[in-house]
């Protein structure tokens, strides 16, 4: 079980890493950063912190300590990925908005060309 724990701290190190260099190089923005930087800070503190995995084990019933850890772990995931998804849709509507808004402004700067042909 610690040889587990020991690869998940890893690879939560990791995980930290390459979020602190994907903002350094603005491969990632700030505001996305931090859900991705708490998300891995709490999976190092949950991987180092025995007594926390052990209450959330005896609260869940789950009757391995890393079992717990990765439940947790994906549920946060999980959350992350709704919260991308969210961000997402309401781009991909705020990119239709703005594309119509363009049609409509290019109709109108053709039909004064239109008009001032004439």
């Amino acid at each position: 079980m610690d040889r587990l724990l020991n690869v998940t701290t890893a690879l939560s190190f990791i995980l930290l890493v390459i979020v602190l260099i994907s903002v350094r190089r603005a491969r990632i923005r700030v505001e996305y950063s931090v859900t991705w930087l708490l998300a891995a800070g709490s999976m190092l503190v949950l991987s180092r912190a025995r007594p926390a995995l052990e209450f959330f084990r005896k609260a869940t019933g789950l009757p391995d300590t890393p079992l717990t850890l990765f439940l947790l772990a994906a549920g946060v995931f999980l959350i992350l990925f709704f919260r991308f998804s969210v961000i997402i849709s309401h781009l991909r509507d705020d990119n239709i908005a703005l594309a119509q808004r363009v049609a409509i402004l290019e109709y109108h700067i053709q039909s004064r060309k239109d008009y001032e042909d004439q």
